[in-house]
C-alpha cells in the first residue's frame, strides 16, 4: 500500500525529469448510452525544458488533454502529475495555488479581464501570488511580442491578435514551470503568430521551462521538440523533431485511426 507521501509524487528521478504526466487517464462526458469518452485510458509524459505539440482531428481530446494536465479540469479515473505532485492528493486551495505558482496558460479564448488594461492583465498572476514582476521580464515580454503601444488599453479595444498576445505575455509573467496553450496562434496573423512562436522556442531553450501546445497548423507545430497525435482520446503516433512537411504527411493517416 503506498503512503500519502508516496502517492503526492512520484519517483525523484521523474520528479526531476517530468513537467507534466498523465497516467492511464479517462474523461467522460454523460452516462449510459450518451457517454462520450473525451479520454480513454491515456498515458503521456511531457519532460522539462522541452517544447511538445499536442495535434489531431477535431473532437479528438487535444483541449480535454491540455485542461486536465493544468489542473483546471478533473479526470474521471487515472492520474495526473505537474512537477511530480499528484493532483488528485491536492485540496482546490493547493491545486489553486500550484497552479497560480507552476502553470501559465493560453486560452483560445483569451479569458483577459475586460476591465484591466492590457499592462494590468499581464501582471496578474504575480499580484494574485503576492509577487512583484521582474521589470526586465515584462519589457522583455512587451517588446517580443509587440505590446508596446498597447499596454494602457483595455481588451475591448484590443483586435483578436493583440488579445491573444496579451494572453501569452499573462501566461509567461511568472516564469512558470509549464506554460499550456490552446491554439495560441489562431488568432494571430503570419508574423505575429511566427513571432510567439519563436519566443516560446527561445523561452524553452534559455530559460528551460516547458511548453506544451495544442494546435492545427503544421508550421506552428514544427517549432516544437516533439509532436503528439491523439484520435478518439487516445494517443495514436507521436514524431520528434518534426518538420511541417513531416507532420503534415503524419496527420494524413490520421484519419484511418478515428
Amino acid at each position: 500500500m503506498q503512503t500519502s507521501q508516496q502517492t503526492k509524487s512520484v519517483d525523484s528521478v521523474e520528479e526531476t525529469r517530468l513537467a507534466a504526466q498523465a497516467i492511464n487517464v479517462r474523461k467522460t462526458y454523460g452516462s449510459g448510452d450518451t457517454v462520450v469518452r473525451a479520454l480513454d485510458d491515456l498515458t503521456v509524459s511531457f519532460e522539462r525544458g522541452t517544447f511538445h505539440a499536442i495535434m489531431g482531428p477535431s473532437g479528438s481530446g487535444k483541449s480535454t488533454l491540455l485542461h486536465c494536465l493544468a489542473g483546471l479540469d478533473d479526470v474521471s479515473s487515472g492520474d495526473v502529475f505537474l512537477g511530480g505532485v499528484n493532483l488528485a492528493t491536492l485540496t482546490e486551495q493547493e491545486r489553486t495555488v500550484l497552479r497560480r505558482t507552476a502553470v501559465g496558460f493560453v486560452f483560445q479564448s483569451f479569458n483577459l479581464i475586460p476591465t484591466l488594461t492590457a499592462e494590468e492583465n499581464v501582471l496578474l498572476p504575480s499580484r494574485l501570488g503576492g509577487q512583484k514582476m521582474d521589470p526586465e521580464w515584462l519589457a522583455t515580454l512587451v517588446r517580443t511580442l509587440g505590446l508596446e503601444d498597447r499596454l494602457t488599453h483595455k481588451p475591448g479595444e484590443l483586435s483578436g491578435g493583440q488579445q491573444q498576445r496579451v494572453a501569452a505575455a499573462r501566461a509567461f509573467a511568472t516564469r512558470p514551470d509549464v506554460v499550456f496553450a490552446d491554439e495560441p496562434t489562431g488568432a494571430l496573423d503570419s508574423i505575429s503568430g511566427g513571432s510567439l512562436l519563436a519566443f516560446m522556442r527561445e523561452i524553452v531553450e534559455k530559460h528551460e521551462q516547458t511548453v506544451v501546445m495544442v494546435t492545427h497548423d503544421p508550421t506552428a507545430a514544427s517549432y516544437a521538440d516533439r509532436v503528439v497525435f491523439l484520435a478518439d482520446g487516445r494517443i495514436i503516433d507521436e514524431l520528434s523533431d518534426p518538420t511541417a512537411d513531416k507532420v503534415l504527411d503524419r496527420m494524413k493517416t490520421l484519419g484511418s485511426h478515428s
